[in-house]
């Protein structure tokens, strides 16, 4: 069949439109997604996880995952290649701190396999993945119960004495969160603005709201004698040293607890 135009500029632009919708092969379906699973993480944090509270937290562990699982298509992602990773993850194989190469907890393991089903059930609702969530029906691994562990008078004067030996950054940080009840992160966190005489607000929490809580003098006077507007670095592995000297219970959530059964005994 021909067909005529005005111009040679048409006729040129006929061309391309016809080529165009000859290489898109419209009549085997729609083409094959060639994003890998990077890609797909990637596109993730651009549509909604930088705006979540540890959305950058998230997403350098998902590079991380991505990586150790050889960055496939993110259509090739199965269940079966997820178990292996998290296999190897739990005896070792696999790390991403020296500090862990004895090998991850099955807790840490049941987190990594949420936030990774979370960037196809997030970008299937955006509308930006129409293939099935290939971790969607696998089961995680099973966490007994423990027992919610707090520090008495005498474990804290100790533990904070040792730390002040470590460094005495790390027990003002240590001071904050058994004094105000705040998550690790949130302490090493403060920054400056956040300090008003007597008072802490948090910011940005797990809960979506800011918080306000009353503090000492001395602690106050403390913070305030720091220097700089964000106060402290992360001073984790350190904390977890003192934590496995004095044999106490290494979760961080040990100094919330410890925060709740001051009060309820101050209440009671």
């Amino acid at each position: 069949m021909r067909k005529q135009f005005a111009t040679k500029g048409e006729a040129l632009a006929f061309e391309r439109h016809t080529m165009e919708e000859t290489e898109a092969k419209p009549w085997l379906g729609e083409s094959v997604d060639r994003r890998t699973l990077k890609d797909v993480v990637e596109l993730w944090f651009k549509l909604h996880g930088k705006s979540l509270t540890a959305g950058q937290h998230v997403y350098d562990k998902l590079l991380l995952m991505v990586d150790a699982l050889g960055n496939p298509l993110a259509t090739d992602l199965t269940s079966k290649m997820f178990a292996h990773y998290r296999d190897k993850r739990l005896t070792g194989e696999i790390y991403f701190s020296e500090k862990w190469k004895k090998g991850a907890s099955p807790v840490t393991i049941n987190l990594e396999q949420s936030y990774l089903s979370s960037v196809f059930s997030e970008l299937s609702r955006l509308g930006e993945w129409s293939y099935p969530n290939p971790l969607e029906n696998m089961r995680k691994f099973t966490i007994a119960e423990k027992e919610m562990a707090w520090l008495t008078h005498e474990q804290i004067v100790e533990l904070l004495a040792d730390c002040k030996r470590q460094d005495p950054i790390l027990a003002l940080v240590v001071k904050i969160c058994l004094s105000t009840g705040a998550r690790w992160r949130e302490a090493v966190n403060l920054t400056r603005s956040q300090v008003t005489k007597y008072r802490i607000t948090f910011v940005r929490t797990k809960g979506k709201k800011n918080r306000s809580i009353p503090i000492s003098k001395e602690l106050y006077e403390e913070i305030m004698a720091l220097d700089g507007f964000n106060f402290f670095t992360d001073c984790y592995f350190q904390f977890l040293s003192v934590m496995e000297k004095k044999r106490l219970s290494c979760s961080l959530a040990v100094n919330s607890h410890t925060f709740c059964a001051i009060r309820l005994r101050r209440t009671s």
